[in-house]
């Protein structure tokens, strides 16, 4: 039996969730600016159906300006992707690393968009290597299991 052609394609890009908090405003913006930043990722994918998935990544920063809580952004970056034609532990690969590298810099572009119009100084983003995070997510993954990792979240 000959292998399946390998399709990868784009259908849709979205923000599927925003928020943007500052419980600690207006008092901030006249105190000492002292950021402190917390980041935290997660991605979460859906079989849509045989050959289309949803990926979607959570971005998660609370910037604090010494104990006092700046600002809180939340954001899911998500998209739909054709993926055909690839092998299980290829799959997991497209979904858990090639999908975010493509979203993340709408995401983060979002976080910046944010940030800058809540009154806060620029917020850049540094990259994020889901390539080296998959590796780790798929290698603590087959020491729990002992099995192949496969495509689930990675926190």
């Amino acid at each position: 039996m000959a292998e399946q052609e390998k399709q990868f394609a784009i259908q849709k890009i979205y923000t599927k969730d925003i928020s943007f908090e500052t419980p600690n405003s207006p008092q901030v913006f006249v105190e000492k600016w002292e950021p402190n930043v917390d980041f935290n990722l997660a991605t979460n994918v859906q079989q849509l159906d045989e050959n289309l998935a949803e990926v979607a990544i959570k971005l998660t920063i609370t910037v604090k300006s010494g104990e006092v809580v700046a600002y809180l952004v939340e954001v899911t970056q998500a998209g739909i992707f054709v993926l055909s034609g690839f092998t299980e532990q290829e799959m997991g690969g497209m979904v858990g690393s090639f999908c975010p590298n493509i979203l993340f810099p709408y995401a983060r572009e979002v976080v910046s968009d944010l940030v800058a119009k809540g009154g806060f100084p620029q917020f850049i983003l540094a990259p994020v290597n889901f390539d080296a995070l998959y590796a780790q997510h798929a290698q603590s993954q087959q020491e729990q299991t002992g099995n192949a990792p496969s495509s689930d979240s990675i926190n």
